[in-house]
Protein backbone atom coordinates (compact mmCIF):
# COMPACT_ATOMS: atom_id res chain seq x y z
CA UNK A 1 0.00 0.00 0.00
CA UNK A 2 1.07 3.50 -0.74
CA UNK A 3 0.06 6.85 0.84
CA UNK A 4 0.78 9.75 -1.06
CA UNK A 5 0.47 12.98 0.64
CA UNK A 6 1.85 16.39 -0.21
CA UNK A 7 5.06 15.50 -2.15
CA UNK A 8 5.43 12.64 -0.03
CA UNK A 9 5.37 8.60 -0.35
CA UNK A 10 4.77 6.50 2.57
CA UNK A 11 5.54 2.75 1.11
CA UNK A 12 4.09 0.41 3.61
CA UNK A 13 5.48 -2.68 1.92
CA UNK A 14 9.16 -1.71 1.70
CA UNK A 15 8.75 0.49 4.71
CA UNK A 16 10.29 3.71 3.24
CA UNK A 17 9.39 7.79 3.28
CA UNK A 18 10.17 9.18 -0.01
CA UNK A 19 9.78 13.05 -0.77
CA UNK A 20 10.34 13.23 -4.54
CA UNK A 21 12.99 10.76 -5.67
CA UNK A 22 14.48 11.29 -2.11
CA UNK A 23 14.31 8.40 0.66
CA UNK A 24 13.74 9.93 3.89
CA UNK A 25 15.83 8.23 6.92
CA UNK A 26 13.13 7.58 9.45
CA UNK A 27 13.40 5.47 12.66
CA UNK A 28 11.25 2.36 12.88
CA UNK A 29 8.83 3.75 15.53
CA UNK A 30 8.65 6.75 13.73
CA UNK A 31 7.36 5.21 10.48
CA UNK A 32 5.23 2.94 12.73
CA UNK A 33 3.43 6.27 14.62
CA UNK A 34 3.28 7.76 10.87
CA UNK A 35 1.43 5.01 9.40
CA UNK A 36 -0.78 4.48 12.51
CA UNK A 37 -1.44 8.46 12.11
CA UNK A 38 -2.47 8.13 8.47
CA UNK A 39 -4.59 5.28 8.25
CA UNK A 40 -6.76 6.38 11.75
CA UNK A 41 -6.42 10.09 9.91
CA UNK A 42 -10.55 9.88 10.23
CA UNK A 43 -10.05 10.17 13.75
CA UNK A 44 -8.41 11.78 16.87
CA UNK A 45 -5.69 9.17 18.88
CA UNK A 46 -5.22 9.36 22.31
CA UNK A 47 -1.86 8.51 23.84
CA UNK A 48 -3.47 5.15 24.50
CA UNK A 49 -4.26 4.39 21.05
CA UNK A 50 -0.79 5.78 20.26
CA UNK A 51 1.00 3.36 23.64
CA UNK A 52 -1.35 0.02 22.06
CA UNK A 53 -0.34 0.59 18.01
CA UNK A 54 2.99 1.80 18.31
CA UNK A 55 4.61 0.01 21.47
CA UNK A 56 2.18 -2.77 22.43
CA UNK A 57 0.84 -1.46 24.96
CA UNK A 58 4.64 -0.74 27.09
CA UNK A 59 4.94 1.55 29.09
CA UNK A 60 6.60 4.88 27.89
CA UNK A 61 7.21 8.04 29.10
CA UNK A 62 5.84 10.97 27.55
CA UNK A 63 8.87 12.43 26.42
CA UNK A 64 9.60 9.58 24.53
CA UNK A 65 5.84 9.91 22.88
CA UNK A 66 6.32 13.22 22.45
CA UNK A 67 10.28 12.94 20.85
CA UNK A 68 8.48 10.24 18.48
CA UNK A 69 5.71 12.47 17.89
CA UNK A 70 8.82 15.10 17.34
CA UNK A 71 10.45 12.95 14.70
CA UNK A 72 7.35 12.27 12.61
CA UNK A 73 6.67 16.03 11.82
CA UNK A 74 10.08 16.76 11.35
CA UNK A 75 10.38 14.10 9.08
CA UNK A 76 7.72 15.30 7.19
CA UNK A 77 8.44 18.80 7.13
CA UNK A 78 5.80 20.16 9.92
CA UNK A 79 6.45 21.40 12.95
CA UNK A 80 4.62 21.49 16.70
CA UNK A 81 4.34 25.03 15.42
CA UNK A 82 2.74 24.85 12.33
CA UNK A 83 0.95 21.62 12.80
CA UNK A 84 -0.41 21.37 9.15
CA UNK A 85 -0.17 17.27 8.72
CA UNK A 86 0.03 16.21 12.33
CA UNK A 87 -2.38 18.43 14.38
CA UNK A 88 -1.97 18.02 18.79
CA UNK A 89 -5.34 18.70 20.30
CA UNK A 90 -4.85 19.35 23.63
CA UNK A 91 -6.30 16.92 26.40
CA UNK A 92 -7.10 15.20 23.37
CA UNK A 93 -4.84 13.32 21.64
CA UNK A 94 -3.42 13.81 17.56
CA UNK A 95 -4.42 13.54 14.17
CA UNK A 96 -2.74 13.14 10.47
CA UNK A 97 -5.02 16.21 8.94
CA UNK A 98 -3.11 15.98 5.94
CA UNK A 99 -5.10 15.06 1.99
CA UNK A 100 -3.73 11.86 1.81
CA UNK A 101 -4.54 9.42 -1.25
CA UNK A 102 -4.56 5.97 -0.95
CA UNK A 103 -2.74 3.60 -3.79
CA UNK A 104 -2.69 -0.17 -4.22
CA UNK A 105 1.46 -1.00 -5.02
CA UNK A 106 1.28 -3.12 -8.33
CA UNK A 107 5.32 -3.79 -8.02
CA UNK A 108 4.87 -7.89 -8.57
CA UNK A 109 6.47 -8.32 -5.11
CA UNK A 110 3.72 -5.93 -3.52
CA UNK A 111 1.45 -8.13 -4.97
CA UNK A 112 2.54 -11.37 -4.06
CA UNK A 113 2.69 -9.87 -0.29
CA UNK A 114 -0.81 -8.43 -0.33
CA UNK A 115 -2.16 -11.71 -2.09
CA UNK A 116 -0.23 -13.81 0.56
CA UNK A 117 -1.83 -11.88 3.51
CA UNK A 118 -5.52 -12.46 2.45
CA UNK A 119 -5.41 -15.86 1.51
CA UNK A 120 -7.40 -17.83 3.81
CA UNK A 121 -5.31 -19.85 6.22
CA UNK A 122 -5.99 -23.12 7.97
CA UNK A 123 -6.28 -22.94 11.70
CA UNK A 124 -3.09 -23.06 13.97
CA UNK A 125 -3.41 -26.56 15.51
CA UNK A 126 -1.44 -24.99 18.06
CA UNK A 127 -2.95 -22.43 18.46
CA UNK A 128 -5.51 -20.79 21.13
CA UNK A 129 -7.53 -23.57 22.40
CA UNK A 130 -10.69 -23.18 24.87
CA UNK A 131 -11.50 -24.89 27.96
CA UNK A 132 -15.02 -24.75 29.20
CA UNK A 133 -14.90 -26.71 32.73
CA UNK A 134 -18.00 -28.74 33.62
CA UNK A 135 -20.59 -27.43 35.98
CA UNK A 136 -21.15 -28.88 39.38
CA UNK A 137 -24.60 -30.84 40.04
CA UNK A 138 -25.18 -29.14 43.20
CA UNK A 139 -28.55 -31.12 43.60
CA UNK A 140 -27.27 -34.33 44.78
CA UNK A 141 -29.29 -36.39 42.25
CA UNK A 142 -26.93 -38.05 40.31
CA UNK A 143 -29.53 -38.19 37.36
CA UNK A 144 -29.15 -34.79 36.94
CA UNK A 145 -25.65 -34.40 35.93
CA UNK A 146 -26.78 -34.53 32.15
CA UNK A 147 -28.09 -31.09 33.01
CA UNK A 148 -24.33 -29.55 34.09
CA UNK A 149 -23.12 -31.60 31.10
CA UNK A 150 -25.60 -29.81 28.48
CA UNK A 151 -24.51 -26.26 30.09
CA UNK A 152 -20.88 -26.62 29.38
CA UNK A 153 -21.75 -28.28 25.79
CA UNK A 154 -24.12 -25.56 25.07
CA UNK A 155 -21.15 -22.45 26.09
CA UNK A 156 -18.82 -24.19 23.74
CA UNK A 157 -21.33 -24.68 20.66
CA UNK A 158 -22.61 -21.01 21.46
CA UNK A 159 -18.75 -19.65 21.58
CA UNK A 160 -17.29 -21.98 18.37
CA UNK A 161 -19.62 -21.42 16.09
CA UNK A 162 -18.58 -19.88 13.00
CA UNK A 163 -14.83 -19.72 14.60
CA UNK A 164 -11.74 -22.44 13.51
CA UNK A 165 -10.52 -22.66 17.62
CA UNK A 166 -9.31 -25.51 19.27
CA UNK A 167 -10.87 -27.28 22.27
CA UNK A 168 -9.68 -29.13 24.96
CA UNK A 169 -10.75 -32.38 24.70
CA UNK A 170 -13.70 -33.62 27.63
CA UNK A 171 -14.04 -37.13 29.35
CA UNK A 172 -17.29 -37.37 30.44
CA UNK A 173 -17.36 -38.01 34.40
CA UNK A 174 -13.50 -38.95 34.55
CA UNK A 175 -12.73 -35.00 33.33
CA UNK A 176 -15.36 -33.90 35.59
CA UNK A 177 -13.73 -35.61 38.60
CA UNK A 178 -10.34 -34.52 37.51
CA UNK A 179 -11.40 -30.62 37.21
CA UNK A 180 -13.45 -30.93 40.41
CA UNK A 181 -10.29 -32.56 42.61
CA UNK A 182 -12.32 -35.61 43.25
Amino acid sequence: MLYRFEDFVLDINRRELRRGDSLIAIEPQVFDLLVFLIRTRERVVSRDDLLAAVWQGRIVSEATLNSRVNSARAAIGDNGGDQRLIKTLPRKGIRFVGAVQEELDSRPEAVEAMLENIKPRMADPDGPAIAVLPFTNMSGDPEQDYFADGIAEDIITIHLQGQSRRRAPRRSRAWRGLCAGR
